[in-house]
């Protein structure tokens, strides 16, 4: 999943295993940058995937619902299922899938294996995002956890301007096979680095309850989380089937595409960087207006879409604004659930990837059905449809409900 929230420690933590090992942050934050560059990989190689396993675009977007699936079930129930096992096993456990995963992928001579790697690193990605932050926190001391935080953040944000453009780069060079196995070398020193540098991390007395779905009885909750849930599904409607959209309807050639692809991991990162002073008095602002916006900027493809130009700016803003709403959704969480923060936590996990899944679903059929236009304009009413979600939650706020 490409966002981390401020979570509290899915176990009780004694003081002296807060070490102060920044090395097993930077390991952390490495991981990150790994397990988002594969869950994103796809986005830019879709055409070529297509091709070579002699599926359509829409099929091949469906590696990013298959990792999706796999990302809802495995954070909803990896916490319970791994009670008693130190932490650091079982993500040195997660990294042996990461790197699984990337040679099936890589080698898959047809549709079926190549979805099976897909799956494998849906269950990293629930497993991963669902304990990183509280691993960090384990890290280092506590007044240090908010550094520790950003550092493991900046392998997200990192990969988000990298592994689009690169993949679309490397995929032209060496093909996507090659693009893909790029990241098992990556993964093999994250398993490494961490091996040497993370604290034996026992599970201890769990607070949390298993049920995670008990916070939906709270209508403030439960429209928040459809909210985030609509917003994603919105994007990934979308932007899944960038590459192919710019290449049938903008006709870009492999390094417009990657330099376009770069453009929006640039302006995500901006964004990023710039939403935290909007969110300091109230979040509901941003999470009404990012969305509209973005609706916008799908009508904008839809009329000037046949522009190379055009295509690359409204692309570029929709990077800014995609990448950095996430930011705000979490701070949300903190602010509506600051004494169930980690239920909260996994439930948005949970949320964030089932809606990641539907959105490249329904988009593949669509794109595959109807073309782009009916991909992008169901894009555009879903976003609105956040919009207006954050703002019902924000009258529930007020109303304290």
């Amino acid at each position: 999943m490409k966002e981390v929230s401020d979570i509290s420690p899915d176990v009780e933590v004694e003081p002296e295993a807060r070490s102060g090992s920044w090395s097993g942050v930077l390991a952390m934050s490495l991981g990150a940058f790994a397990l988002i560059a594969s869950e994103f990989m796809p986005v830019s190689l879709l055409t070529p995937i297509a091709a070579d396993l002699q599926i359509s675009e829409g099929q091949a977007g469906q590696a990013i619902s298959v990792s999706g699936a796999f990302a809802v079930l495995t954070s909803l129930f990896i916490s319970s299922l791994t009670r008693g096992l130190d932490r650091k096993w079982l993500l040195l456990g997660l990294i042996g899938v990461m790197i699984v995963s990337g040679s099936v992928v890589s080698v898959a001579p047809n549709y079926l294996i190549f979805m099976l790697g897909r799956a494998l690193i849906g269950v990293v990605i629930g497993g991963f995002w669902s304990m990183s932050a509280a691993t960090v926190m384990r890290l280092v001391e506590e007044h240090h956890v908010p550094r520790a935080l950003a550092i493991l953040n900046g392998g997200n944000a990192l990969a988000t301007v990298i592994a689009a453009p690169a993949g679309s780069f490397l995929g032209g060079l060496i093909g996507w096979r090659g693009a893909f196995f790029c990241v098992v070398p990556v993964a093999v020193i994250v398993f490494l680095w961490q091996l040497v540098s993370l604290p034996s991390m026992t599970s201890g007395k769990t607070h949390a309850s298993p049920n995670v779905f008990r916070l939906l009885k709270k209508p403030l909750v439960a429209v928040g989380m459809a909210g985030a849930g609509l917003f994603f599904m919105g994007q990934f409607s979308l932007f899944t089937y960038v590459r192919p959209f710019l290449e049938i309807v903008a006709h870009v050639n492999v390094s417009t595409l990657s330099f376009i692809l770069l453009l929006i991991g640039v302006s995500g990162l901006v964004g990023t960087l710039l939403i935290g002073g909007l969110l300091k008095n109230s979040v509901y602002p941003v999470l009404i207006i990012i969305p509209f916006i973005m609706a916008l900027l799908a009508v904008g493809l839809l009329c000037l879409g046949k522009s190379i130009l055009m295509s690359a700016v409204i692309l570029t803003i929709w990077g800014l604004f995609a990448t950095s709403a996430p930011v705000g959704w979490w701070t949300w969480l903190a602010r509506t659930l600051p004494n169930d923060a980690e239920a909260g936590g996994g439930l948005m996990v949970a949320v964030v990837q089932l809606a990641i899944t539907m959105g490249a679903t329904c988009g593949g059929i669509l794109f595959d059905g109807s073309g782009y236009r009916a991909t992008f304009g169901v894009s555009a009413l879903i976003l609105i449809a956040a919009s207006l979600s954050a703002l019902m939650a924000n009258r529930i706020y007020k109303c304290g409900v």
